[in-house]
């Protein structure tokens, strides 16, 4: 994999533009979780130290080829700025022909942001032009934005056909974590999968069932298992008509020796609010709702973990932004985390609600590795090529 630590590249005097994910959440202006620029700050570091002139690519939210309000990186650079204690100019404009010019200014060792990526046109349609046009503001191309790498953009794949490109450490930390879990892996392997739709995650589990020993369905995924296998869920978050899919996997499971767990009990309650009794599968009424995984089943989710080398986990266990009902979550991170310090297993989290949990329980250096890439996570999952991974290995 030729990342910036290859030992031929200078960077001294070079112009390195750099595309990093800085979509993070913000509200009323101010940054709410600040997880993706902590995660491009070594790179950053490793450029200002080789006395690299830095210039940083990236976009938030969906402005689709026009300037929006709300929408500027400008708070992100303050952002980024404060935690590298460095001085970042933001440039406001979008990449005009001022653009070379301004970029030629900036010393060894410095840092400009370019403002979001996105109110250019031809970026998310990936422009040939457009980027060629943003290829001759750098010498380097450098691609640190592992969550990005899913998508066609010019920013992402377009660009490494005019210009040296190579891998960023965070991403070259992403490729390996997920490595070590789909073609490296040191078995048993265990996937804890939940979240709330089991038709999002089909490609993922039909996928990893061929490597992985054993599946365990949580959340509301596992209430559609659940009822397609013949026990009541009563009223449930469930899917309908999923009875090809879950064949599908139950054939599959067969097939390459993959043992699927569903819950044995569950947390139930007739509402959201109100606090939730434990049962048994076969005891759910029709007016009640499963909302969490019951003690037996988080029993039996210790044992497995307890007897794998690694583990991937990617969704919460029921519905944990209640505290009536963030036991299972709760617990499946705390075993992780244990069997994970003592050094015992490679664990390896990621998704958007995922990361959320992990967040409100304070574990987020309690696995091995977590990815805070959503769609390309769950696609390198599914086994696909992402477009931004081929181009660097094509165009190194």
């Amino acid at each position: 994999m030729n990342n910036i630590l290859n030992q031929d590249l200078i960077l001294k005097d070079k112009k390195v533009l750099i595309r990093v994910d800085l979509n993070v959440p913000m509200k009323n202006g101010a940054i709410t979780e600040t997880s993706r620029i902590e995660k491009i700050i070594p790179t950053i570091k490793l450029l200002i130290e080789k006395q690299a002139k830095i210039i940083v690519l990236s976009h938030i939210g969906r402005p689709k080829g026009k300037i929006v309000q709300g929408m500027s990186l400008e708070p992100i650079s303050k952002k980024l700025s404060l935690l590298l204690n460095k001085e970042i100019l933001f440039n406001k404009n979008i990449i005009n022909e001022n653009t070379i010019s301004e970029v030629n200014k900036i010393p060894n060792g410095s840092i400009m942001m370019l403002e979001n990526i996105r109110f250019n046109q031809g970026e998310e349609s990936n422009d040939s032009k457009f980027a060629k046009k943003m290829s001759n503001l750098g010498d380097i191309y450098i691609n640190d934005a592992f969550s990005c790498s899913h998508r066609s953009h010019a920013s992402i794949e377009g660009i490494t056909k005019y210009i040296p490109s190579y891998f960023g450490l965070q991403i070259t930390e992403e490729i390996n974590a997920l490595k070590k879990i789909t073609s490296e892996i040191k078995k048993p392997v265990t996937l804890i999968i939940g979240g709330s739709k089991i038709s999002t995650k089909i490609k993922i589990i039909n996928n990893l069932i061929k490597k992985f020993n054993n599946i365990i369905i949580v959340g509301g995924m596992a209430n559609t298992m659940l009822k397609h296998t013949g026990s009541k869920v009563g009223k449930s978050i469930c899917e309908n008509d999923c009875e090809a899919l879950i064949k599908k996997i139950l054939e599959n499971s067969n097939k390459y020796n993959c043992q699927i767990i569903c819950p044995e009990d569950v947390v139930v309650s007739k509402n959201l609010e109100n606090k939730g009794k434990d049962k048994n599968i076969n005891e759910i009424n029709d007016n009640e709702m499963i909302l969490d995984i019951g003690p037996k089943t988080i029993s039996l989710i210790e044992k497995i973990i307890n007897d794998s080398n690694t583990v991937l986990w990617n969704g919460p266990a029921g519905y944990f932004e209640n505290p009536y009902f963030q036991n299972g979550t709760k617990k499946i991170l705390e075993i992780i985390s244990q069997k994970t310090k003592k050094d015992k297993i490679f664990s390896v989290a990621g998704g958007g609600e995922t990361v959320a949990a992990i967040n409100k329980f304070k574990k987020l250096d309690s696995f091995t590795f977590v990815s805070t890439a959503g769609g390309a996570f769950l696609e390198y999952l599914e086994g696909k090529t992402l477009p931004g991974i081929k181009a660097l290995n094509q165009n190194v």
